[in-house]
């Protein structure tokens, strides 16, 4: 892990608590009956200053809807439910208005998200004064961007080129919590190295990152833990040292099977599929893949617990 000592200092004050979020939507159903879907229930993490906290788990897991939630960029027909509390003020939607762009940054995974009429070098600048330009043109370097990006209008970057101009984009800001939603797909094995080394460096100067991606090899170089989700569910909160322990140094049955799934680890698929959205289940939402179920874990969704000094949701975990 590329992580500087001195940061341990910053982490003695949690930036970001999540306690019990759920998040559901309002839709039509059949006859034009209303109902609920569930996509996120029983959702618990935090996140200290000066710490990368990695995001992890399958798509459609709902680690994207995460990140809108903590922003507050949730459509009208969204209903949350729990708790998220900002360096110890409960969040509310006037809140995350007036943090957004200040003291939260997103690293969007929709490559759309720039002003396709405005140029990409004014856009990463924003209304900041002095006008962060050469500092941007660093940082652009860094990320390989040729000098005349900044001179560019989005629709002439490629889906590589405006990723890194994200990145670049919120490492400009005076953010003290960056989410960085998949910042890496589309570059090259250098260029995603330097973006995580980015907000590494970040993290050790007291900033926090969240950062949601598929890649766990990667993830586990630059953060200090892991958060698993399945099924919208928090499974297990390790620490980056537990997966360079391998297996054994992991505790729940999933984290155990995505870590044998990794290509240098056999690439060992797990059967079955991860639930639906809004699927009613009463139990453990991984019992029905789990080797290790019993009817306790059919009946009642086991609380997340504190376990080796990490944390899991799992009533056999040992």
């Amino acid at each position: 892990m590329w992580i500087d000592e001195n940061k341990m200092k910053c982490k003695q004050q949690k930036l970001l608590e999540i306690h019990n979020l759920s998040l559901s939507f309002q839709r039509y159903g059949t006859w034009l009956r209303q109902e609920s879907l569930e996509v996120i229930s029983n959702l618990d993490f935090t996140v200290d200053k000066g710490e990368v906290v990695a995001v992890v788990g399958a798509s459609g897991s709902g680690k994207s809807l995460l990140a809108a939630a903590i922003l507050g960029i949730l459509p009208p027909n969204a209903i949350v439910q729990g708790e998220i509390y900002y360096q110890g003020t409960r969040l509310t939607a006037r809140l995350q208005e007036q943090l957004r762009g200040r003291d939260f940054a997103l690293v969007p995974q929709s490559t759309t998200y720039l002003d396709p009429l405005m140029r990409v070098g004014q856009q990463a600048d924003g209304h900041r004064k002095p006008r962060p330009t050469e500092r941007r043109k660093k940082i652009f370097e860094k990320l390989s961007l040729p000098e005349k990006t900044g001179k560019l209008y989005p629709f002439q970057l490629s889906g590589g080129m405006t990723r890194r101009v994200l990145v670049a984009t919120a490492m400009l800001t005076e953010a003290q919590l960056i989410i960085a939603d998949e910042p890496t797909p589309g570059m090259g094995v250098e260029q995603a190295l330097e973006a995580l080394q980015m907000f590494r460096q970040m993290a050790n100067e007291g900033k926090s990152v969240i950062l949601i991606t598929h890649d766990i090899d990667l993830a586990v170089l630059f953060a200090d833990k892991v958060a698993v989700i399945y099924g919208g569910n928090t499974v297990e909160i390790a620490s980056s040292r537990d997966f360079e322990r391998g297996e054994e140094g992991l505790r729940h049955p999933y984290t155990k099977a995505l870590w044998r799934a990794l290509p240098q680890n056999g690439f060992e698929p797990v059967w079955g599929t991860q639930p639906y959205a809004g699927s009613c289940m009463k139990g453990c939402i991984f019992a029905p893949r789990c080797s290790m179920r019993t009817w306790e874990c059919e009946e009642k969704m086991p609380p997340i617990r504190e376990l080796r000094e990490g944390e899991v949701r799992c009533y056999h975990a040992t």
